[in-house]
């Protein structure tokens, strides 16, 4: 598998558990040891002083100067309605950012997608399509005028259910079709994680693994650390 990002720690914050990176300096730790079990591109959620996820400036600043004083590779962020759900504050805090990630991830099926994915662009900031199963986004990008300048395209599997999740992978690969002529990173979550993860290693796409998107390995126990659901994405051959 050529390419696998990590995702950090996504929406979950302290109930999760100790092994979620929360703080800038936690994530830098973090992104150093998944990148040396063979990331090769990170994805992060700053977060406030009380664990939510935040397009602050002096966050997203933070977090992004902690975990490149410990890696070379491209970092990028989330520009989550969650995170600011006006669509023009979000906007405003892409425009107000003082540190730029390498790119950000764009969720297609919410309001303002067209408007926040133009201003990162004008930032020279690069976007990840993301295209979520059961929603309009991949119609919704399949119109867009900005289609074809993305970075990539993220096909979010949100199916949980280990024993559908490949089936709604396939059916959300078939919606995408071309995906704009852009390259396709292929994941899923939580009970679908590793099914999906396996059908985007026998299809040769880009994936990604990581607390974000599951708190177990293959077998059912617990992650320790992002590196080691890494090291079992890149390595683990037999045992996905």
């Amino acid at each position: 598998m050529e390419f696998v990002q990590v995702c950090l720690n996504g929406a979950r914050g302290a109930g999760d558990g100790a092994v979620v990176p929360l703080s800038p300096a936690a994530l830098g730790e973090a992104a150093a040891a998944a990148v040396a079990a063979g990331a090769s591109d990170v994805h992060v959620h700053p977060k406030s002083p009380c664990g939510q996820d935040t397009l602050s400036p002096r966050a997203v600043a933070a977090t992004l100067d902690a975990i490149r004083s410990r890696v070379t590779v491209p970092v990028g962020v989330t520009t989550g309605a969650w995170a600011e759900p006006a669509p023009a504050a979000r906007v405003a805090r892409i425009r107000s950012w003082t540190t730029l990630p390498d790119h950000a991830s764009v969720n297609w099926h919410e309001e303002g997608a067209e408007e926040v994915a133009a201003a990162l662009l004008d930032r020279g900031v690069g976007v990840e399509a993301g295209l979520w199963s059961g929603t309009d986004g991949s119609a919704r990008f399949a119109a867009s005028p900005l289609a074809g300048r993305v970075l990539r395209v993220l096909a979010e599997v949100t199916d949980p259910d280990p024993g559908s999740a490949r089936a709604s992978a396939s059916a959300l690969l078939a919606e995408i079709g071309a995906a704009g002529g852009r390259p396709v990173l292929l994941h899923g979550e939580e009970g679908g994680a590793w099914p999906v993860l396996r059908l985007a290693r026998e299809l040769g796409l880009a994936t990604r693994v990581g607390l974000e998107d599951t708190l177990v390995l293959p077998d059912g126990r617990r992650a320790v650390s992002n590196a080691e659901l890494v090291a079992v994405a890149v390595r683990g051959g037999a045992q996905l």
